[in-house]
């Protein structure tokens, strides 16, 4: 698919500081997409001048690299790589992680068969670990499913089973412009603009049932969204409790915040975060088993569980040729 104005038809946005190596790998995946009307803004989050010069060497005329002056933050970043776009539709790329050729052009098609004013287009991903590779989400959301719950309330033992990456975003840039990313949250920023976007009536969530992306969980890459913080995703949650139904509240806690605060080992908090869930929540019998999972059973035993599990029971969706590192 062409442009015959000359405008790139897609904006790729990635926010990056201090990962050359990785963001180069990042940014080639998104210039090798078969869509070819796209520019790649690359935003630096701060002075990073090894950044910069890594990136100078890729030699794409659609590869543009913002340094900014000073650090602001991802949902800061994210938000100037919109402002600086020239495409009608934004995707979003985190700089440790990969597309396939094809999720472009997928997600164009799927967005533009929509009727809605504002089509958001995800996709399933592989989650690249060291165990081997796993396709995310195992189910896309149900007909009348709320978001929240989706996101938020498991029905099995396991995690990976609804869940939305950022990495497979795509979105018009005018929805970006009118709803940008909340800049005050250092974690679970995506969260809240889906959920927040979610609750227009003019927005549709849809998926490319493929995996298109590739999410590196690899030993030794640091997320800020591994850092174990659960008074931070307690706050959250209380804030935002207006935009998720009383089952996703219970389930968020049950999950999230217990698993951030029985792995700091704050057995402080069992008594009170279960009350939270009880007293604002909606819990299940499956949410107050997936608590006390959380607390009792080692974390290091839960993940040993878990890949046995995933070995033994999934089948992998369709995906689509994948990029050479």
């Amino acid at each position: 698919m062409t442009n015959e104005s000359n405008q790139p038809i897609v904006s790729v946005v990635i926010p990056t500081r201090n990962r050359p190596q990785i963001v180069v790998r990042g940014a080639k995946s998104a210039l090798s997409q078969t869509l070819q009307s796209i520019e790649v803004i690359v935003i630096v989050d701060g002075p990073d001048r090894q950044t910069v010069d890594a990136l100078s060497q890729i030699g794409d005329p659609r590869l543009r690299v913002i340094e900014l002056p000073q650090n602001i933050g991802p949902s800061g970043a994210r938000n100037t790589g919109v402002r600086e776009a020239k495409g009608t539709w934004i995707a979003f790329l985190d700089d440790d992680d990969q597309w396939l050729p094809q999720k472009l052009e997928r997600q164009l098609e799927l967005a533009t068969s929509s009727t809605y004013e504002f089509p958001v287009v995800a996709s399933r991903f592989i989650s690249r670990t060291p165990k081997g590779d796993f396709i995310c989400p195992r189910r896309l959301p149900q007909a009348s499913e709320p978001l929240s719950e989706y996101l938020f309330v498991r029905n099995s033992f396991f995690k990976g089973e609804g869940c939305i990456q950022t990495s497979t975003l795509f979105v018009k840039k005018e929805l970006m412009e009118k709803m940008p990313l909340e800049e005050k949250f250092p974690r679970h920023e995506d969260w809240e603009w889906l959920l927040r976007v979610n609750a227009m009536e003019n927005v549709q969530i849809l998926f490319v049932p493929e995996a298109m992306a590739i999410w590196h969980s690899e030993m030794g890459i640091k997320r800020l969204s591994n850092v174990h913080d659960w008074k931070y995703s307690l706050d959250w949650i209380r804030s935002t409790r207006h935009l998720v139904t009383p089952k996703a509240y219970s389930g968020f806690i049950a999950t999230i915040v217990s698993h951030f605060a029985s792995s700091a080992g704050d057995w402080k908090a069992f008594l009170p975060l279960l009350w939270e869930s009880i007293r604002l929540g909606k819990p299940r019998p499956m949410d107050i088993c997936l608590y006390l999972t959380m607390w009792l059973i080692p974390q290091d035993l839960r993940q040993r569980i878990r890949s046995l599990f995933k070995k033994n029971s999934q089948t992998k969706p369709t995906v689509l040729k994948e990029i050479s590192p």
